[in-house]
């Protein structure tokens, strides 16, 4: 067994693209790990962490893209490097052929912002997602073309953002982002976002998943929302200071669309965080607020937060509980659970998709169990988010394929001290088409030794069917709560009592 590298000079493929390689690379017989990445330093250097990059890879520059297998042998990882060529329509293999017939000639994809540019004139947004090491200066471009843009990337700096933010609040622009993930605009869904109805309920977010969360419940309460602005994870961290919160939140204060502002997202910083309660307070409509894991929330919850939201659009109020179920069906559950469990498996162990979700779930059950580890060191409870990218180096996000999360369910429940595996399911635009269906397996063989708890975020609405989603998780024997707090809280019911 060794490591192979395939480094293809000048080949640019976007991020969302190569993630899809490596399942088509590990397919290969002989292939045990395969990753595809463009040869930026922190590429190179999470490949090499990886125990995924070779002497060919480490010449690799940020214009070059490296093909990567842990293989059996030189052959098999040959194969891969076919497998992927194909799959980006550089083979000459059947399906590279097909996919080469299939294109439409006339369709042509501009290869610059300025020429993207010139093809649309009328677009107000650039959605960019290329390695960080571009896309700050991408995102520039867009901001002086007078675009608002939507950064899916990661890996930009603190620097970069704050100056993007500070150049596009000076035109009047919106910097979402790095690492936006999800927003919707005048109906229009953006990234990882949910089919919800337009309605009266605008959210600022620094969180994708949140976001994500919350509109789905309000969708489940009846309400619609008017506009979701993703703002990237660190808005609110003191360093960037709400840079672009402070005119999302003038935005929908001044939409006509709006009645209740929603604000989501991690902790704010100390500094910050006394600089968004007076920006809230400023506000002209009512407000509803939920940071994951800050006790000066106006709402406990993601659940919590639309709920309130919902109530507020409404004119009423709403009054939080812990279950939606009747106390007896909860009581029921436990003790089922408890029941099919060996002695000495006490310990929940959670295998997350969304990073927000993660974070939720976290600080619900230390609530309930005290301390509760992020990282797989912890012989105790546990919630990891393999999302992460130390979980997903050359990998798909889970949240586009499940084969990392069919592993670390098998590894939880193999370990004699887990008793519950608790779990999200992420519905939406770009999400796996049958997220629980691809888990169902590991599911199913896991259920023998731990129970499972599980939620699924999402919709009617989306691709993947809410209902239908909730039923094969079901069938392969898991608990499925109405909300991911709801689970968090089951399962922590359940580890409650056991020694």
């Amino acid at each position: 067994m060794g490591v192979f590298n395939l480094v293809r000079r000048g080949a640019y493929h976007d991020s969302v693209t190569l993630m899809r390689l490596s399942h088509d690379m590990e397919a290969v017989p002989g292939v045990r790990r395969a990753a595809a990445m463009m040869g930026t330093p922190a590429n190179r250097a999470l490949l090499r962490d990886a125990g995924l990059l070779d002497v060919d890879g480490e010449t690799a520059t940020p214009n070059d893209l490296v093909i990567a297998a842990v293989a059996d042998s030189e052959s098999a990882a040959r194969a891969a490097w076919a497998a992927a060529d194909s799959a980006l329509g550089r083979g000459t293999g059947a399906s590279g052929a097909a996919g080469a017939a299939g294109r439409d000639a006339s369709i042509r994809t501009p290869r610059t912002l300025g020429s993207a540019v010139a093809a649309m004139p009328d677009a107000t947004l650039a959605l960019i997602s290329v390695p960080g090491a571009y896309a700050a200066a991408e995102a520039e471009k867009a901001l002086h073309a007078g675009l608002h843009v939507m950064l899916f990337s990661d890996n930009v700096s603190l620097a970069d953002e704050v100056r993007l933010k500070r150049l596009a609040r000076d035109r009047g622009l919106f910097v979402m982002g790095p690492d936006c993930g999800t927003a919707i605009l005048g109906g229009v869904p953006l990234g990882f976002a949910n089919a919800v109805p337009r309605g009266r309920v605008g959210l600022a977010a620094a969180s994708g998943t949140g976001l994500q969360a919350v509109t789905c419940h309000l969708a489940a309460a009846g309400e619609g929302v008017s506009h979701a602005i993703g703002l990237g994870g660190r808005d609110l961290a003191d360093e960037v200071g709400g840079l672009m919160l402070e005119p999302a939140l003038a935005a929908l204060d001044a939409d006509p669309e709006t009645a209740v502002i929603c604000v989501v997202g991690k902790a704010p910083g100390p500094a910050t965080a006394k600089t968004v309660r007076g920006w809230l307070e400023r506000l002209g409509k009512p407000w509803v607020a939920h940071f994951t894991g800050d006790p000066s929330s106006t709402a406990p919850t993601l659940e919590d937060a639309a709920l309130v939201a919902a109530a507020l659009a409404r004119g009423g109020t709403y009054r939080g509980a812990e279950f939606t179920l009747a106390e007896p069906a909860i009581a029921r559950m436990v003790a089922e659970a408890r029941a099919a469990l060996a002695p000495g498996r006490r310990h929940v162990r959670g295998v997350y998709a969304g990073g927000t979700l993660a974070q939720e779930a976290a600080a619900l059950l230390r609530a309930s169990l005290g301390e509760i580890a992020t990282s797989a060191r912890s012989a105790g409870h546990r919630v990891v988010d393999l999302g992460d990218d130390v979980y997903t180096v050359g990998r798909p996000h889970p949240m586009l394929d499940g084969t990392v999360r069919r592993e670390w369910i098998a590894r939880e429940a193999a370990d004699p001290s887990t008793a519950v595996v608790l779990l999200d399911v992420v519905l939406g635009y770009g999400a796996h088409p049958d997220p629980a269906g691809e888990l169902a397996p590991a599911l199913t063989a896991a259920r023998a030794k731990v129970a499972i708890v599980a939620s699924v975020c999402g919709t009617s609405g989306d691709p993947q069917g809410l209902a239908r989603q909730e039923e094969t998780l079901r069938a392969a024997g898991a608990i499925v709560m109405p909300s991911n707090a709801q689970a968090a809280r089951l399962a922590a019911r359940i580890a409650a009592g056991l020694a």
